[in-house]
């Protein structure tokens, strides 16, 4: 099949829109989607900084959502032509963890959604001159008005429900949230900390408030901080003088948990420091530097893990939150703005300037 696609060759130039041809026919375990709607996520720009780890050239995107239109065989009851899915991460399934419905720390996750593939996986992309594109992104590779998918990675939804903004709860949104209502089983005598009021920490807002947490929600942009207090949460920007101090007083001796999407040592130590007796600190931001602990930040049982994916399960997860989104309570769609696939680079200048919290891209729609 072939069909446009956004394709990134070089980690510092744009993306280009151009033709790819995928197989035929999707394998046994497969799926072919055609692409209602797909987010941006920083994780797919982050590509550009991976140091060569991420193969190019490549087609990214891994908060697919769209139509089913061919599928390669399955067990009684899989997913069938017609149905509406959301994409996720790929998981092997049959690995200690995945057996433990933790596919989010599956053995084999990097290799299967941050670098490009197994070797031992088959090329599912080549370019007009018949040349191989790197393998699927977090087995997706949804960039594109096709993605060829293994079933596993998909979640069938309500048809009823607007497809093309579905994709961010795939990824993004499902991370924020998986680690207010998974991580941190929050309920409404909890406090929650959010550092960093993006997409990932927005969503954590919402799912706090939806859950009766008390929230409050730290960023440096005061008009991702208006979005936080819509959605609920205390803001307080990060240059507030004694942040740590002014945080325990709003909390009543301090938050029980805190979820950090910054990165940024100086806030993880704040952040640690306006913690209560055995609070927990979540991280979902990769680090690219060391991360020093400033004395007594872990006094008082305090401690920090890393949380990937949101500790989710996305067949459970996903329709959890669209059931929230049907009542109004996780109202995600207000963070997004969509983009016609042509767009990409225009989507992609738009999120690192702070302009939008979430671009969605539209493969199967031009430009207005």
């Amino acid at each position: 099949m072939r069909c446009k696609a956004a394709v990134l060759r070089s980690y510092e130039g744009p993306f280009a829109v151009e033709h790819v041809t995928l197989p035929p026919e999707p394998a046994a375990g497969e799926i072919l989607v055609g692409i209602a709607g797909t987010g941006m996520c920083r994780t797919d720009l982050a590509v550009r900084r991976s140091a060569g780890r991420s193969p190019l050239p490549a087609v990214l995107g891994h908060e697919g959502a769209g139509v089913v239109v061919r599928t390669g065989g399955g067990p009684d009851g899989a997913i069938g032509v017609g149905d509406h899915v959301v994409l996720s991460f790929d998981s092997c399934g049959h690995c200690r963890n995945c057996l433990r419905a933790a596919p989010a720390y599956c053995e084999s996750f990097a290799a299967r959604n941050l670098f490009g593939g197994r070797r031992e996986d088959p090329p599912r992309l080549t370019d007009d001159a018949g040349r191989t594109l790197a393998p699927r992104w977090f087995g997706q590779s949804s960039f594109a008005e096709y993605a060829l998918v293994p079933a596993r990675n998909a979640v069938r939804v309500d048809p009823q429900l607007p497809l093309e903004l579905l994709g961010p709860l795939g990824c993004g949104f499902l991370t924020g949230a998986g680690a207010v209502l998974n991580t941190f089983a929050l309920g409404p005598d909890d406090t929650l900390l959010v550092l960093g009021a993006g997409a990932v920490g927005l969503a954590a807002v919402m799912a706090a408030t939806a859950a009766g947490a008390l929230t409050l929600a730290v960023d440096r942009h005061p008009q991702r901080l208006d979005l936080a207090a819509r959605f609920g949460a205390i803001p307080l920007p990060s240059t507030t003088p004694g942040l740590p101090e002014r945080i325990r007083r709003l909390t009543d001796g301090g938050a029980a948990y805190a979820l950090d999407t910054t990165a940024s040592p100086a806030l993880i130590n704040d952040a640690l420091l306006a913690l209560r007796p055995l609070g927990v600190l979540g991280l979902v931001a990769r680090l690219h530097t060391p991360l020093p602990l400033d004395p007594g930040t872990l006094d008082g049982g305090r401690s920090i893990r890393h949380i990937c994916e949101g500790d989710a399960v996305p067949g459970l997860l996903i329709p959890l939150l669209t059931g929230l989104w049907q009542t109004g309570r996780f109202p995600f769609d207000q963070l997004i703005r969509t983009y016609p696939l042509a767009d990409i680079n225009e989507a992609e200048r738009d999120c690192d300037a702070g302009r939008v919290v979430k671009p969605v891209l539209l493969p199967n729609r031009g430009s207005p």
